[in-house]
């Protein structure tokens, strides 16, 4: 039987400026903005608080992160509370955690691409693939590296460890319905709503008989304590 880590989280990375103005960030290499620098510091250290230093059984942490630099921040902040490079702390880059790309609508705000291709518009909101006209990632393949980059690196470490994985909303939603099998239901993959900046999903494996795995959702969308105060979208 496969070993695998204790829990998988999978982080939305923080605000940026691109979330601030609802533009369209895609593969767009967008940093983190004040806001979103300490939003990362919050999540980070209630990451730390509730799932690492309650947990003296897990003695094992693995992060990976998206290879833009927002994600990568996010993950950055997590690893920096752990103790960071002085405590072997590494964040990995896999490029398989990037962000969905929305090809030439990557960069534009929600606003301008509602007015300059108003019937595509309508068809993506309601998840009928206007976007894929214009050259955006088809959902399926998102979802499909998204599995098997948590397939690879949840079988890296075993049972006393814990993998945190920092990425972004489109690929946490589409990566989780293919995983949970929600996308076989509802092949739109219009299921899950994106999480808010800097909140997180856990995941809990169970194993089955035939030596498989089963990922089951325990959290979703939770985020610190501050998130649910106007202190967490308050300029700074």
């Amino acid at each position: 039987m496969t070993r695998h880590v204790r829990s998988v989280f999978l982080v939305r990375h923080g605000r940026t400026s691109y979330n601030a103005a609802h533009k369209l960030q895609g593969q767009v290499d967008i940093p983190l903005d004040a806001v979103g620098e300490w939003q990362v510091r919050q999540t980070a250290a209630w990451l730390k608080s509730t799932y690492v230093d309650q947990r003296p059984e897990v003695t094992g942490r693995l992060i990976v992160s998206s290879d833009l630099s927002r994600a990568h921040a996010t993950a950055q902040a997590f690893a920096d509370v752990l103790g960071g490079a002085a405590a072997g702390v590494e964040v990995h880059d896999d490029p398989r955690v990037r962000e969905r790309s929305f090809g030439d609508w990557d960069g534009h705000a929600v606003g301008e691409l509602a007015e300059r291709y108003p019937e595509d518009f309508r068809s993506w909101m309601h998840h009928t693939g206007g976007e894929l006209k214009y050259g955006a990632e088809p959902k399926e393949h998102v979802g499909a590296r998204g599995v098997e980059a948590i397939e690879d690196w949840s079988t890296r470490a075993g049972d006393d460890t814990d993998l945190f994985m920092f990425s972004h909303g489109a690929w946490i939603a589409q990566t989780l319905q293919t995983l949970l099998g929600l996308s076989k239901v509802d092949p739109t993959f219009a299921t899950i709503s994106s999480m808010r900046n800097a909140h997180w999903v856990r995941l809990v494996p169970m194993d089955m008989p035939d030596g498989s795995v089963r990922w089951r959702l325990a959290d979703y969308n939770h985020g610190p304590a501050a998130a649910d105060t106007p202190e967490w979208e308050r300029e700074r």
